[in-house]
């Protein structure tokens, strides 16, 4: 919105020509999702607690978490509203590829709002039911599924000034490695590519869908979701500037993305509202994210790696969220066939908190290795 207000009177102010760089526009929405979470945070924890919808712990976790009984969940309202409203003001909205993600996130974000609202104001304990909970979620991932492969992303209508003045300065038909619509990069393999073609449908619905369920398995702990997924938002996000500029595609050896780049102010948004949610999850938790936030950080973390073409290296950057659905997987799978356990608990933060590390012991260490797989991640930019 603001491109559109102020970036046409640079001619007459030269501070405007500020709003056609990306990485201003990605900063500001940045620093305004995390003012609009500290403004908004204590005004919907108050709502939600004059309310009194709280978080209802399992009688069979950890000890520790039963004085977590009645803490305000449904937090994800605060991500996205931060995530929103920042990318409104901040971001193109012409471009597809910011549409793309932020859509992913918002419908996402409803799915575990309707989730969180049958648990704590309807009092079903198991809130939406798993079926209809994955049809609204695979819905989305055909959806966008069939949107890249019939339409695939043209991101701005040219290179021009308002994509980024002074950096898109490659001609475009030397700096492009073209990709097909149906095909995804491989990590650390130069010029590798997979074609799915008609199945590649098919597997964006699954990459979607599963990395927002795997976010919301990971979110157990006092800003363990958050944190780790503010290493992976920030992550793609710097993949999709990189990509998204010809001089830097073209020197990587990756395609080109036309417009891409602009998601750099949708991950900006992203990271500025997960700092800000910290600030109230950090532990011990004012408030939780619930399914509102920990789906739509998810659909973010997913569309983001969709439209970047980097969804096998997700499976790296989003490592934490792999080895959270591997714990319960190989717990669920190795208790049905021998009626034991291999962890004492699943998802594998509990069985942590169980062998006697603290709950912010297992967070911290979590978030390091992410950051460590986030590192990973970018550098198979380079590597290969």
């Amino acid at each position: 919105m603001l491109y559109w207000l102020l970036y046409p009177l640079r001619d007459s102010i030269s501070l405007f020509n500020l709003f056609g760089y990306i990485t201003f526009r990605a900063a500001y929405a940045t620093v305004t999702a995390l003012l609009i979470a500290f403004f908004i945070g204590p005004v919907i924890i108050r709502f939600l607690r004059k309310r009194q919808i709280g978080q209802h712990e399992r009688s069979d976790g950890p000890g520790t978490h039963l004085v977590k009984e009645g803490t305000p969940t449904m937090g994800g309202l605060i991500i996205l509203l931060s995530v929103i409203v920042p990318t409104l003001l901040w971001g193109r909205l012409d471009n597809q590829y910011l549409l793309l993600v932020l859509v992913s996130t918002v419908w996402m974000g409803l799915i575990g709002l309707l989730d969180d609202y049958l648990k704590v104001m309807r009092h079903c304990s198991k809130g939406l039911i798993g079926r209809y909970k994955l049809i609204g979620q695979f819905a989305l991932g055909l959806a966008v599924g069939c949107w890249l492969y019939f339409a695939p992303l043209a991101g701005n209508a040219s290179p021009g000034p308002g994509v980024a003045p002074g950096i898109h300065t490659v001609d475009l038909e030397q700096g492009e490695t073209s990709i097909s619509p149906s095909e995804t990069t491989v990590p650390f393999v130069k010029q590798a590519r997979i074609d799915f073609g008609i199945l590649y449908i098919a597997f964006v619905a699954l990459v979607l869908a599963g990395t927002s369920n795997a976010v919301n398995l990971t979110d157990g702990l006092d800003g363990l979701a958050t944190g780790t997924s503010l290493v992976s938002i920030m992550t793609f996000g710097v993949m999709a500037y990189l990509l998204g500029n010809a001089r830097f595609a073209s020197y990587l050896q990756f395609p080109f993305l036309l417009g891409a780049g602009e998601l750099a102010v949708f991950a900006g948004a992203a990271a500025g509202a997960c700092l800000g949610f910290l600030w109230f999850n950090a532990p011990p938790a004012s408030v939780f994210m619930g399914d509102t936030g920990s789906l739509a950080l998810g659909g973010a973390i997913g569309a983001l790696a969709v439209a970047t073409k980097s969804e096998l290296l997700l499976a790296i950057v989003g490592g934490i969220f792999v080895i959270e659905v591997l714990s319960v997987t190989i717990q669920v799978g190795h208790f049905r066939r021998t009626g034991r356990r291999i962890f004492r608990m699943a998802p594998i933060h509990h069985h942590f908190e169980l062998l006697g590390w603290s709950e912010s012991k297992v967070v911290i260490r979590f978030w390091i290795v992410a950051a460590l797989l986030g590192l990973l991640g970018l550098s198979t930019l380079k590597i290969r």
